[in-house]
């Protein structure tokens, strides 16, 4: 696999890689084998072992929650200590929870020192599919923690949730659509 490519699946920006691999910082094999190309040894680096760590991940969806954003991550690094969990990496950014390319999740999904990834609530991982991301954590022996799991306990009401939610994301704009699904719910459970 290339340097670009490696480093997109990484969540780290191809110039950043780059300037790693030129410094010697790079944290997998990679070499150089012509002029602009590099190449990163794959099979060297997915039998990395997992280290063990806990990585905490905080997300709000606008500028206007920004305040909610370092409280979210107080209470999960609180949790952390209270358990006694050595915290390897901290991510927190403002993005919609309907945009999959956001950068310091996958920079965190990606972090092979993260045994244990924790959220606040599954939804600040993702609006939908985020059993999908714990299947993949499993399979590299990972794990998903979700602190408040009071949500939605209906699996029923769960995909109606996730199933609203994308329509309206098609129909209003990625941006608010979590709102605008919120509202939808609230007037139909108004209705019953």
């Amino acid at each position: 696999m290339n340097l670009k490519e490696s480093a997109k699946a990484r969540g780290v920006h191809p110039q950043t890689a780059y300037r790693w691999f030129r410094d010697g910082v790079l944290r997998v094999s990679a070499e150089r084998v012509g002029p602009r190309t590099i190449l990163v040894n794959v099979e060297a680096n997915s039998s990395a072992s997992v280290t063990g760590g806990v990585g905490l991940y905080a997300r709000v969806s606008s500028h206007d929650q920004k305040h909610g954003l370092e409280r979210q991550v107080a209470r999960l690094a609180e949790c952390a200590a209270k358990a006694g969990h050595r915290v390897v990496r901290v991510e927190s950014e403002i993005a919609s929870g309907m945009n999959g390319g956001r950068a310091k999740a996958r920079r965190l999904l990606a972090d092979p020192a993260v045994a244990t990834v924790v959220v606040e609530h599954s939804d600040h991982l993702g609006r939908m599919n985020v059993e999908l991301v714990e299947a993949a954590l499993s399979a590299t022996g990972r794990r998903l923690v979700v602190l408040n799991k009071g949500e939605a306990e209906d699996d029923l009401v769960r995909d109606m949730d996730q199933v609203l939610t994308s329509f309206c994301a098609r129909l209003y704009g990625r941006r608010s659509a979590g709102s605008r699904a919120t509202k939808a719910l609230e007037v139909a459970a108004a209705d019953d």
